[in-house]
């Protein structure tokens, strides 16, 4: 699988980046994604580091022809580092429970909107567990003001089928579209631009294309990150499928005595995730366990065996987190690594992105010139 992922990065990287910024918001279907990456899947598992892939890119591009795709994937290290500073509306999202027509809901899930753009992208989505970046926005606008169903419902119905489905990105953005994350500005899908970037496959959509931002009135604290280390402290560490990164980590694990693999089953999991998702994400873990011949994968019974004297690759907000919470009785007393990068960048990720966007150049400078990421 790492092979593979790297492939196909080295693909996009000598074939399609040249043309990712005017082509990028085109879908053309399943069929023909040659015009985005398609590494997402391996992003949001670290299989592919996105800091390593933003170094390499740069070491054959200038900043200025690659600006649009370094932005994306620097979109995805901003909504992680929002997200842990403001830990509260992961909970809020999991926790929720918003009234809604069951019958409108089942005719969305189900395909049966009438909508035929919708319709179409609902059974991409359980098919390929995969929709273009701009159609999911078409997709939770159309969700949320036209079907007038819970943005909450559809956050979780992506992160049932997504292969690349993130905590951060995934919630922030149906909130993004929602109007409540950016207050009082939405996302309003409309059937010009649909038209347009579909290349004409559909046309005449009747969309709401003047609904008005939802509202929220809870404003979340901002609260420090978690402390992250970047040394083994313990013999033994355990990581999930949120993280699997090998860039630079091989000689890292083999210092371990045990390199535990853990990957969450529905029963422990606040939105159960799609069976197809969950053997992907196993997949992940079994190409790890070839490449670091210390690992073994664990069940959480393995785990509640385990004494509280381990490392632990932070796994970020979200269900893996929650999981360590509810199972580790005093949580501060785990030793979580982290990478530099993360601590570096999530600095910057308090506020909105035009701010992280203003730092790119520092952080690109910290990628460019920090090398020793374990020490």
């Amino acid at each position: 699988m790492y092979k593979k992922a790297n492939q196909e990065k080295l693909d996009f990287i000598q074939k399609g980046l040249k043309d990712y910024s005017s082509q990028r918001n085109y879908d053309f279907g399943p069929k023909s994604r040659e015009n985005i990456s398609n590494l997402s899947k391996y992003i949001s598992h670290r299989i592919i580091n996105e800091y390593d892939l933003i170094r390499e890119i740069l070491s054959q591009y200038s900043l200025q022809k690659v600006d649009k795709f370094v932005q994306e994937v620097f979109w995805r290290v901003y909504w992680k580092g929002w997200l842990e500073h403001r830990p509260e509306v992961w909970k809020d999202f999991v926790n929720s429970s918003p009234t809604y027509s069951e019958e409108d809901y089942m005719k969305a899930i189900n395909g049966e909107t009438g909508i035929e753009c919708f319709d179409d992208w609902v059974n991409e989505l359980k098919k390929e567990n995969y929709l273009h970046n701009h159609t999911r926005m078409w997709f939770a606008s159309i969700w949320i003001f036209t079907l007038n169903l819970p943005w909450e419902l559809g956050a979780r119905f992506f992160m049932k089928h997504l292969f690349d489905g993130d905590a951060a990105s995934n919630t922030l953005s149906w909130r993004w579209v929602a109007g409540i994350q950016t207050q009082g500005k939405n996302y309003l899908a409309r059937e010009s631009n649909i038209r347009k970037f579909t290349n004409q496959r559909y046309i005449n959509a009747t969309l709401n294309e003047n609904a008005l931002p939802l509202e929220s009135y809870k404003v979340y604290s901002i609260k420090e990150v978690r402390e992250l280390h970047t040394k083994q402290k313990y013999k033994n560490i355990v990581l999930f499928e949120s993280d699997l990164n090998l860039s630079q980590r091989i000689s890292f694990f083999e210092n371990y005595e045990n390199v535990f693999l853990l990957l969450l089953d529905n029963k422990n999991r606040n939105i159960k995730l799609n069976e197809k998702v969950l053997n992907f994400k196993s997949s992940l873990q079994e190409a790890f366990m070839k490449e670091i011949s210390n690992s073994q994968i664990i069940d959480k019974d393995d785990f509640k065996k385990l004494n509280e004297e381990f490392d632990v690759i932070y796994p970020s907000v979200g269900e893996n987190m929650d999981f360590l919470s509810r199972e580790i009785k005093n949580i501060s007393k785990l030793h979580f690594i982290g990478l530099k990068e993360d601590i570096f960048c999530w600095k910057f990720s308090k506020k909105g992105f035009f701010n992280f966007k203003k730092n790119i150049p520092e952080v690109i400078n910290f990628l460019l010139h920090e090398n020793d990421f374990f020490n």
